[in-house]
């Protein structure tokens, strides 16, 4: 593949902000965390530095510095004399920052149905409103979005940021299993759960709402147990 081809494959890249604030190579980790969470680099694939660095207009030293921090992040396997690559998803990983994500936001359910404000009860039921539209027009980067909001306009109703920078810590390779198991099936389960969990705070029902995004979440660690057998490669075991 020659240099022209390899800017093109990597086209996807560009959507790194020229202007954006901050150091380059914090613009290059960016913008390569975003496109191996999004799986424009699959689980396993190799990174060319070169087009990389074609693409992004930069020297190779951001580029392999912002690799350096993915590895240590996780999201990256940099293999001597061989190169650097979207690393294969780490199962153990994935159940424990999933059993992080049910204990809190279990609890922050329960808290929310308490407490939440009117206002964000009114947020909440908006991004349902959009989920809803997202999965009948088959948009599955906006549901994708909209569920990542619907969990943030949560934690953030209850003013928690502490208990926010835990979760949203756990949150890459989780994101890049929820992308893998992507489809118009799971968004549409995902929403009833979410319109679920939503009911329970509606009506300030505190055990409802732990007991409904517990069971939400739960159900992608299922989905996953079943998807990891059937795509082995993708992932590292245990």
């Amino acid at each position: 593949m020659d240099a022209i081809d390899k800017r093109k494959k990597y086209n996807f890249l560009a959507r790194l902000e020229r202007g954006a604030r901050g150091h380059t190579t914090e613009q290059v980790e960016r913008c390569l965390r975003s496109a191996i969470v999004a799986l424009d680099f699959a689980p396993g694939e190799f990174i060319d530095k070169g087009a990389v660095c074609a693409t992004l207009g930069v020297s190779r030293f951001p580029v392999s510095e912002a690799l350096a921090r993915l590895a240590v992040e996780g999201l990256v396997e940099i293999l001597p004399q061989r190169g650097s690559r979207a690393a294969r998803i780490r199962l153990s990983e994935v159940r424990e920052s999933m059993l992080i994500r049910q204990a809190l936001e279990g609890m922050v359910a329960e808290a929310a149905a308490k407490r939440l404000s009117s206002m964000a009860i009114e947020a909440l039921r908006g991004n349902l409103e959009a989920q809803q539209e997202a999965v009948s027009r088959g948009d599955r980067p906006g549901f994708h979005a909209l569920d990542l909001e619907f969990h943030t306009i949560l934690v953030e109703g209850l003013e928690m940021p502490r208990v926010a920078s835990v979760i949203d810590a756990s949150r890459a390779n989780i994101d890049r299993v929820r992308r893998l198991l992507s489809s118009p099936r799971r968004h549409v389960i995902t929403l009833e759960e979410h319109w679920e969990i939503f009911r329970a705070l509606d009506t300030h029902d505190t055990a409802a709402a732990r007991r409904a995004m517990e069971a939400h979440l739960e159900a992608v660690v299922e989905e996953l147990e079943r998807f990891s057998v059937e795509h082995a490669e993708v992932f590292v075991q245990p």
